[in-house]
């Protein structure tokens, strides 16, 4: 099984889409113009976060003028400032801002990746593109021996995580429909009760029209740290 290092270098090194490895690095020439002076990464965006996580939440894919910026999943953009801001509440992250990939941030039990590792066009991945990156994340989640709880921001993530329960395990009963704070419970290879706990998605689109709310998004991580503890307490028992 490879290492969560060994998997971000092969990320970061992946050409599995020629079309979106094109599109990203136009976008790393062009630029935004707030960020002319900016540098781009321009390469597929690895997931990061802390190896032990017991809470791993997975996203939809880079932003163009954001992970495909900065080089670390959900920082430099809208949804990545209210992402950072609710983990830093509920004390999974050690700052409330992302920057960038060196900017001393460190998450405490939690690790983040996405479906897709490329920003593509309009933020709408084809199906092929994420049939040809889901192997990712099959491998991380088989190097996160601790994981607990499963939080899916946004309706695509939640749809990838049950191609991924049914690919490695199952679920407990029926999958919950996709809503706010809806649950599952899948048995995984390495643990069985995990919890798959759907959040909307912190994209301008529902931040700015109160389809989430940062309440809503911190009752997410209230409930993940509560399922993950609930988890610890009956290994322990």
């Amino acid at each position: 099984m490879p290492s969560l290092e060994a998997i971000e270098k092969r990320v970061v090194a992946c050409r599995r889409c020629p079309e979106l490895r094109a599109y990203c690095a136009q976008v790393g020439r062009v630029k935004k113009r707030a960020f002319r002076d900016h540098e781009y990464w321009a390469k597929p965006v690895p997931g990061w976060g802390d190896p032990n996580a017991r809470v791993v939440l997975v996203g939809l894919a880079p932003g163009a003028h954001g992970s495909n910026r900065t080089g670390r999943v959900f920082t430099g953009d809208g949804s990545g400032e209210w992402l950072y801001r609710a983990l830093y509440r509920a004390g999974f992250a050690s700052a409330a801002v992302a920057t960038h990939r060196d900017d001393g941030l460190r998450l405490s039990d939690a690790f983040i990746t996405a479906a897709v590792r490329c920003a593509p066009p309009a933020n709408k991945p084809t199906p092929e593109q994420r049939a040809r990156c889901f192997p990712y994340l099959r491998e991380e989640f088989a190097a996160l021996p601790g994981v607990r709880v499963v939080v899916t921001l946004g309706k695509l993530a939640d749809d990838t995580v049950a191609t991924l329960v049914k690919e490695i395990g199952g679920y407990r009963g029926a999958r919950a429909p996709f809503a706010h704070l809806a649950e599952s419970v899948v048995d995984l290879p390495q643990a069985g009760g995990v919890t798959v706990l759907a959040s909307y998605h912190p994209s301008r689109q529902n931040t700015n029209t109160g389809v989430l709310t940062e309440p809503m998004l911190d009752a997410v991580f209230a409930r993940a740290r509560e399922l993950a503890d609930m988890g610890a307490l009956a290994r322990s028992g």
